[in-house]
Order: structure tokens, then sequence, then C-alpha cells
């Protein structure tokens, strides 16, 4: 049910040129029905989030606004003046001022306190009627999306609904009930303007009608608006003293009627009594928001209620309770406000949508719906979301690294157990093979690995297969390299044997020896191996041997020596071996080198008999000569018929 509350036109006073209190004061209420409180979460069913401020800005400070027209009248404000006092004056004393209501030209009511110069947007309580103020401590609060519709929200419990709920409809009826009561009791009902149909904080279900006394026009304009406003017919208002009556009598009759029921405790002292009555508001579940009549509905009934005796102490235990009650709901409220940001995060990592490319407003169209994702306010939300994001994208990046990693080593693994891989394999008979593969084709993850990765590491496979090819070839030439080396050096022990068998000298041939060189295997190895040839070992080998000569040749001489030997032209070489063969130091001669020094040495004694041969021709020579002189001189000289007998008689 609508109530109406009357309103009381004035007529600025001439002369006046109020200018609009300027706007956007801070610590001011928001305007109603623009938001839930602050911290509120509307039920699902796509309730855009409250707007805190909300459009328009704040309420105006200072004084009211007016608009003077030539006239003096102010068509553009509306204001009421209310006062404390129980005058039914239209303007009253100015001392008796204190609230007055005003529109704004945009259309919106605000209220102005001439005593404290500040304004609200928000009716005030010393405005409020008896109803409005028990509508006021109803716990649920209605409000309207950004679409319009209407939700209530309870500022207790937190709860949001979109139906009525019972308690507030119960509360209407009730009040609606005595506003009717009263509108018949009434006999002189004053012209009342309707209200419009705006949305509070606390949301009334409606509100009542106050007596309106006309006013004297002071102009034409503000004539038609009085008669337009008289003839509006509206019920009467309630009386206010006889709601206050009533309220009162049923609030006395609760208090009193569990007093006679209640049976007292007995208590050591007033601590523990008051302890008690504490924990007794703890157990009930009395909030720090509650009001003591709130309260006492709630434990008035326990017979903790009577542990301390006088009103002012249970109140004075009440104030406590709440004061220590409102830290506990704060940091319950942080708990929860941290777990349910917890609670978000967990659910944001393990979601099956969620991923690191997913927006918020895909995110909200997701997961608006859940309670999880509700229970956190939008800035909360964007920045947990943020940080998830963050998350996922970091966990992807080290999945999609750890993934290629694995699909990396799992395809080099296939490469390496493909025997048919050679170096020479190109990339498309590759892909043929793989194709072939059980391993390959059974793991999806390979069928998703990025090409340019499988290129990858199908190169390093191929460069590790030509690699191995190379090594193997390497390995095969020093192979070759090293058994020719082996040829060779067993060749030249084939020779070695034959020098010590005295079969191979400094002075002997290829020819002489081939038969017995060629027969031998160590011969047939060396056949077709490049480098030194058989016969370029035997020369090399015989060069060692006639190097040596000098050296045995001055043995020998030694030898020779000892021994008291000459060697003469008739000297035959079995002698001169036999002499040289008789010392121990002979066993490492070379017999070719033995043999060229005993040439050597023969030479040496022919050339000694020659030049012996030599001198005895000269000496030869030299007589003939003085025998041819000889004769010359003879006397008497030799004639041509001489004879040898007749002249060798003849002394010189």
């Amino acid at each position: 049910m609508k109530l109406l509350l009357s309103y009381h036109l004035y007529r600025m006073p001439p002369g006046a040129n109020f200018m609009p209190p300027p706007m956007g004061a801070p610590d001011m209420p928001a305007p109603p029905m623009m938001g839930g409180p602050p911290g509120f979460q509307p039920p699902a069913g796509n309730i855009p989030p409250p707007h805190y401020p909300p459009p328009g800005g704040m309420p105006p400070m200072g004084m009211p606004p007016a608009f003077p027209t030539p006239g003096g009248s102010n068509p553009q404000v509306q204001s009421v003046s209310h006062s404390n006092s129980a005058s039914n004056s239209p303007l009253g004393d100015k001392q008796d001022k204190v609230w007055t209501e005003h529109k704004a030209p945009d259309g919106r009511t605000y209220y102005y306190n001439h005593i404290s110069k500040q304004s609200s947007w928000e009716k005030p309580d010393d405005l409020k009627s008896k109803a409005e103020l028990m509508l006021s401590n109803c716990p649920w609060k209605e409000y309207k999306s950004d679409s319009g519709k209407i939700y209530f929200h309870n500022s207790q419990t937190k709860e949001s609904r979109w139906t009525k709920p019972k308690e507030l409809e119960e509360l209407e009826e009730m009040v609606a009930k005595k506003t009717q009561e009263g509108a018949l009791s009434s006999t002189d009902p004053g012209p009342v303007i309707a209200a419009p149909p705006t949305t509070v904080a606390p949301p009334p279900a409606g509100s009542i009608t106050l007596p309106q006394q006309p006013a004297k026009p002071s102009s034409a304009i503000q004539a038609a608006m009085q008669a337009t406003l008289a003839s509006i017919k509206l019920p009467p208002p309630t009386p206010t003293a006889k709601i206050e009556k009533e309220m009162k009598e049923i609030s006395d009759e609760e208090e009193e009627k569990p007093k006679k029921e209640v049976v007292p405790l007995v208590f050591k002292n007033k601590k523990e009594a008051m302890d008690a009555f504490k924990s007794l508001l703890k157990e009930k579940g009395v909030s720090s928001t509650a009001s003591w009549e709130q309260a006492l509905k709630l434990i008035v009934n326990d017979p903790r209620y009577g542990a301390l005796k006088q009103l002012n102490e249970r109140k004075q235990a009440f104030n406590e309770y709440k004061t220590k009650r409102a830290k506990e709901e704060k940091e319950e409220q942080r708990l929860r406000a941290k777990q349910a940001k917890e609670d978000l995060e967990h659910f944001l990592l393990h979601a099956d949508k969620m991923n690191s490319s997913v927006k918020y407003w895909k995110a909200d169209d997701l997961f608006g719906d859940q309670d999880v994702w509700r229970r956190v306010d939008d800035r909360d939300r964007r920045e947990i979301f943020d940080d998830v994001v963050h998350m996922l994208a970091k966990k992807e990046k080290e999945e999609s690294k750890s993934l290629r990693k694995r699909n990396t080593k799992v395809f080099t693994e296939i490469l390496d157990s493909m025997p048919s891989l050679t170096h020479c394999t190109t990339w498309s008979e590759a892909s043929q093979m793989l194709l072939d593969n059980p391993r390959f084709t059974e793991d999806p993850d390979l069928h998703n690995m990025d090409k340019e990765d499988a290129l990858i590491c199908f190169e390093e496979h191929i460069r590790l297969l030509e690699q191995e090819n190379d090594d193997e070839k390497e390995r095969e030439r020093r192979r070759v390299k090293r058994q020719q080396r082996k040829n060779r050096e067993g060749f030249l022990v084939l020779l070695d044997e034959l020098h010590e068998q005295a079969k191979l000298n400094s002075m002997s041939l290829w020819m002489d020896l081939y038969r017995i060189i060629s027969q031998d295997v160590r011969f047939t190895n060396m056949l077709g191996q490049p480098g030194s040839t058989p016969l370029d070992l035997f020369k090399f080998y015989v060069e060692d041997l006639k190097a040596r000569f000098h050296d045995e040749k001055k043995i020998v001489k030694e030898i020779l020596k000892e021994k008291g030997f000459m060697v003469e032209v008739s000297t035959v070489f079995e002698d001169f071996a036999s002499q040289i063969a008789s010392d121990r130091r002979a066993s490492g001669l070379d017999t070719g080198n033995i043999k060229l020094t005993f040439n050597s040495l023969i030479e040496k004694a022919e050339a000694r008999e020659k030049e012996r041969l030599k001198e005895e021709a000269r000496k030869l020579r030299k007589l003939e000569s003085q025998f041819r002189t000889a004769l010359k001189q003879i006397n008497p000289p030799i004639e041509p018929e001489s004879k040898w007998d007749d002249v060798h008689v003849f002394p010189a």
C-alpha cells in the first residue's frame, strides 16, 4: 500500500536570491534506490551491481536553491518546512524550522537543515512519521536494479531476494492498518499533495500524509497551484500520536509478558551476571547493528535476561557487546571476504572453461550466475580475475613448454628407433615412415606438435646421423691406415730376419732376394696399399745398412789392428772374415759392410803394391841411366863391334 506525504508550499521572501548549494559534499549518503548498500550482493538474475555514488553526484550542501521569478515565486523549487514542534502553521517561526524539503532542477528531492547548514538526499528521521520509522528499523530494504527490477536486501544477514520478505509484508500491513484506522478517525483532513513515487533508503512501502495548512497565495501562479492541489482528494492522515501510543503499548506488552515467565538466576558477582547476559546476546545471534528493541525480542524469553536487574545495566552490557561484536563481525566479514576471494581464485584456476585468453566480460557471462562469483565485489573480482589470468598464462606457458619438451623427446626417440632412417633420408621420406610407425600415430600430442619443432628435431637427428657417418668413415680410415702401418712394420721385420740370416746386407740387390721375399705373406699384405711399396722399403733398408759402413769399418780396422793382421794383395776374404768373426764385436756388423771393408783394404793393398812396383821401376830406370852414362865414359870407348864379354870385365 502506498502512503502519501503532504507538502507545504511556501513562497520565497521578496528579493531573495539564494544560490544553489555546491554539489558533491563529502560523507553524504547516496540517493536511495540507486543501488544496494556497500558490500551488497544482489540475487541472481542479471541484476547489475549497485552504483556508489549514483549518477548526479552527492546531495547539495549549504542553503537551499532558489530561482526567483519576476513575481517573486519559485516554480522550479518546492520547499516544505518542518518543525520539531507541534505547530501547524504553514510557515511557522524561523526558530522552529529545522529541516525543509526542496526539489532540485532535475526534479529530485533533497532536505536542508537550517541549524547545521547541511543538505541530504535522504529523508531525515525528524521528518519521518512513526510508520516510516518502523519501516526504517526493518532490516529488509527495497532497491531497484539498473534494469528497473525491484529486489530486497537484508542489511544484517546480507541476503538478497526478488520476492518481498514475509517480515516486511507483515510490517507494511500493520503500518497500513494503523494508518487506515487513523484516517477513518480523522474528521478534518487538510489538502494534501500526492508525493511522486520515488525510491528512498530505507525504501518504505509508502509514506503517511501530514496535515497541510493553506498558505496565502502571493501570486496568480501560486494561487492556481493551490487550487489544483486542493482539488486532489486524499484519505485523511493518521494521527502520529495515536500510532506512537499503540506501538508503545505493543512494545510494553511484549516486554512485560515474558518477564512474568522468566525465572531469575543467581550469579556470584556482577561481572558473572554481565558475562551471562553477553553470552545470551551472542547465543541469540544479536548483531552489532541491532537496536535494543530488536535484541529484546530475541532475548527476553531467556532466563539469563534477568541476570542484570537494572535496565541501564542491561543496555550498558548490550552496548559493550555491540562494540565487541562489531569488531568480531568486522573480522568475520574480512575472513569471509578473504575466503570468498580464495574460493573464487581456486574456482577460476580449476574451471574447465577458464583460460588465459578469456576476457572479464566473457567470464562474467560464464560464471555470473554462480555464488562463488557473486560473493566477491566487482573491483576485487577484477583484480582476482587478472591475477588468475596471469597465473593461468604462466601455467599454460609452462605446460606448453613442458609439452613441447616432451614431444621433442618422444619424437627424437621415435626417429632413433627407425633403423631405415639414414643421413641421406629426406623429410618427405621420413614423414611417410612416421605415418607407418604405430608409436607416432597413436600419440595425439605428436599430431598437434608444431611442424617447425618437428623439422628442427629431424634436422638435428640427420645432423647426428651425418656426424656418426663421418665418425665411422674417420674410424675406418684410421683403421686402414693403422693396418697399412702394421703391414709395413711386418715387411721391415721380414727384412730384419733376412739380415740376421745374412741373406740381406748392404750389398744385396732386390732381384737377388725377390724370390725369397715374394713367398712371405708379409710381402703379400703390402701389395695394393698406398704409400711405400716393398721395393721402396727394401731400398730404404739397404741404404740404412750402407749408412753404417763407416762406423763398422772403424770397428773392423780396430779388430785387425788388435789381431795384428795385415791385408795384402794376396789375402783371401775367408782368412779376413775368420779374423773378424773371432771378435765378439763382429756380431753386430753387417756382412756386406765387412765385405766392403775387405774390398776397401784390398784396394789399399793393391795400391801399395802398385806404388812399390812403381818405385822399383823408377829405381831400375835410374840404374839404367847410370849404366848408360858409365858405358859412355868407359875407356876405351865401346865400339859398335865391341862384345859384352869383352866389355863387362873392364873396370868402371
